[in-house]
């Protein structure tokens, strides 16, 4: 059964609203789904990778930085892009704001950390992610929660 979920970019009024639809295949209310994990710390990259492919979610790639996430996300065309927001020198606000842009594929993303949601919440308001993760809590659930959200 194919159902279309429509995807909520932007969030400050001055960025406007726009929507973009992507089509996510699921049964019986489990979206599977795609993902690329952006993260400069590889062994927790890995451990993501793990722990999602075993609940559903396919993480068809890594990178550890922007210019790398971007080649990665024009490869593997992902519905979901969880990238970390300290990248070590760069910052993971800029690339998501980078893969909401129409000509790079108007990518969902989510700003995953090891600190605290509060730490960051005008970050992500002003952002187009369309949502956070900590990284202790990241989960198949949780990406599923945070696009339902959006749609």
């Amino acid at each position: 059964m194919e159902r279309t979920v429509w995807l909520d970019r932007g969030h400050s009024s001055a960025e406007g609203r726009c929507r973009t639809q992507r089509q996510l295949s699921g049964l019986a209310g489990v979206v599977a789904m795609r993902c690329l994990i952006v993260d400069d710390n590889k062994a927790y990259a890995e451990t993501a990778r793990r722990v999602l492919d075993q609940s559903g979610v396919r993480v068809t790639g890594t990178a550890s930085c922007i210019a790398e996430a971007m080649l990665r996300a024009g490869e593997v065309r992902p519905d979901v892009v969880l990238i970390d927001i300290g990248l070590g020198g760069e910052d993971g606000f800029d690339l998501a704001r980078r893969l909401a842009d129409p000509a790079a594929g108007d990518l969902a993303a989510i700003m995953i950390s090891s600190g605290a949601e509060d730490d960051y919440a005008d970050l992500i308001a002003e952002s187009p992610a369309l949502g956070f993760l900590s990284k202790a809590d990241l989960s198949a659930d949780g990406i599923r929660r945070i696009l339902s959200l959006a749609s």
